[in-house]
């Protein structure tokens, strides 16, 4: 991104996929920015971009239903390229006079894609045949005047298509990695259709946001709420270059970190980033507000509030603090029921986005909210970072409370801890720490009966968890080494007075979260 003029973009439009992240994530791949705009949205919700071309993303509808979501009338009007995918080609092909049909038969997963116009700007550089991913029940039946066909599959003789100009559609998904020539077809139409610059790097974004930063505050002093994981820490570094001594990081210590992080955060930040780092236990403030609580969303909302309430009063003893800073990140608002994102349904709430209290004493800044995880560590490599915070595992804001399944008490948060502590450890000592996007324990609420020394034992099972993943919108259990698992359980089921059962969650998402609450 360049600090004097806005980056070239291409504006995702979301029709309700459960890819339409990843085609954000492709396009910005190719170091072009890209952001995700509801269906529903005007023409004002992307006057901030300097657009080049339009994404229709997928969706579960049919085109022929009553309520199906259609196209604005201000993206048929654009002229700008515009490239339709899955449903979003079939409503391009409806809105634009052609015709869409219920399939003969559904095509879901592998297809092979036999290319009828090897000259097309959209489909140059794949072969005269290539596997692709299908996932859709219509079909083009009747393209509209002035577009041909450029692919086709067995079930799909509209496989791929355009007017050689402004409309191209694919009825598959390349952005998927079953479609191994997708990128090519992206770049292609993001890069050589659009003309887009590929400008879109960490060093550049830094540029841009310690800008946009210093105009957005002003001289105002600037509070940020530190957890010491990548995504506040990386927000702390980049508001420090911007605003420097105008920014006080505050530490909460909520009560549900995990083993030593109070001291860590604290010498780190305070001895190797001189930072006006300052240090709050509130541990017996959230634990009380947390009594009785049950309910996810319940702690996740009371956490958030509890929150605002510890900054509000940490900066009532600093002058003119006007701005809270948060480490939000793009997949929180993406999960999370915000106006920006209407088109999905909400899975949960994060304590930084739909857990905020509505009125709040301060304004909200946010300089990574529109990057996903990998993107933060390129930032934070860029703005020099230390490895072992860069590539720390990710850990929820409301920490412990949500691995807790029932009620959070100060006694469970101790077992909890103690058994976290253990997978860590192991972890590390298998050197597989930076192999794994997140590993944890979880207790659950279910006590099983076991015998220990001959005596009866009636304890929590613990459950382990490790996945795999780009961005936290999917993600896949880790195959982790019997003999790791094996030294993991033994090792909590002894150590750990309370719990004497470990299971392994072998659950993907989707259909599962990552977090258990």
């Amino acid at each position: 991104m360049s600090s004097t003029a806005q980056p070239d973009a291409i504006a995702v439009i979301d029709f309700g996929s459960q890819y339409t992240h990843l085609i954000a994530r492709r396009v910005r791949e190719l170091e072009v920015y890209s952001e995700i705009i509801p269906a529903t949205a005007g023409r004002e919700r992307i006057a901030h971009l300097n657009a080049r071309g339009i994404i229709l993303s997928g969706g579960p509808a049919s085109v022929y239903d009553a309520g199906a979501p259609a196209i604005a009338d201000w993206v048929l009007q654009s002229n700008i390229p515009v490239l339709g995918i899955c449903y979003g080609m079939q409503a391009m092909v409806h809105q634009l006079g052609g015709t869409v049909t219920p399939g003969d038969a559904r095509e879901y997963g592998h297809a092979d894609l036999r290319v009828a116009e090897s000259s097309s700007r959209l489909l140059a550089g794949v072969g005269a045949s290539a596997p692709v991913w299908m996932s859709h029940g219509d079909r083009v039946e009747r393209l509209p005047e002035g577009m041909a066909t450029l692919a086709r599959t067995d079930n799909s003789d509209c496989a791929a298509v355009s007017d050689g100009q402004q409309w191209f559609g694919l009825q598959f998904h390349p952005e998927v990695q079953h479609t191994p020539d997708g990128m090519t077809i992206l770049r292609n139409f993001v890069r050589e259709i659009c003309g887009c610059s590929g400008s879109w790097t960490a060093g550049n974004f830094v540029a841009d946001t310690v800008a946009r930063v210093k105009e957005q505050v002003g001289s105002d002093r600037v509070i940020c709420g530190l957890s010491g994981g990548v995504d506040s820490s990386v927000a702390a570094a980049l508001l420090h270059q911007a605003v420097g001594s105008q920014l006080t990081c505050i530490f909460v210590n909520n009560g549900l970190l995990r083993h030593g992080e109070a001291e860590e955060v604290q010498e780190t930040f305070n001895e190797n980033m001189g930072m006006d780092l300052r240090y709050i236990d509130a541990s017996d403030r959230f634990l009380d507000g947390l009594r009785g609580v049950t309910d996810p969303e319940t702690k996740r909302k009371t956490i958030g509030n509890e929150f605002i309430r510890v900054f509000e009063d940490a900066a009532a003893e600093i002058e003119n603090v006007r701005w809270l800073a948060q480490g939000t990140l793009y997949p929180d608002v993406i999960e999370s029921e915000t106006p920006e994102n209407r088109a999905s349904a909400r899975i949960k709430s994060h304590h930084n986005v739909g857990g905020l209290p509505e009125r709040m004493n301060f304004s909200l800044v946010e300089p990574l909210r529109y990057l996903f995880k990998d993107e933060v560590r390129a930032v934070g490599l860029e703005l020099g970072l230390p490895e072992e915070i860069i590539y720390r595992q990710p850990f929820p804001g409301p920490g412990l409370a949500i691995r807790i399944i029932g009620e959070v008490t100060p006694e469970r948060v101790e077992l909890l801890r103690d058994c976290d502590r253990i997978v860590l450890e192991e972890i590390h000592d298998a050197g597989l720490y930076r192999d794994i996007w997140q590993s944890f324990a979880v207790l659950t609420d279910n006590r099983t009966v076991g015998v220990m020394g001959d005596y009866r034992t009636y304890g929590y099972a613990c459950a382990i968890r490790a996945v795999n993943s780009e961005d936290a919108m999917t993600a896949d259990w880790v195959r982790l080494p019997y003999d790791v698992l094996a030294r993991v359980s033994n090792r909590i089921v002894n150590e750990v007075d309370g719990v004497n059962r470990v299971v392994y969650d072998i659950t993907s998402k989707p259909p599962g979260t990552i977090e258990w609450e």
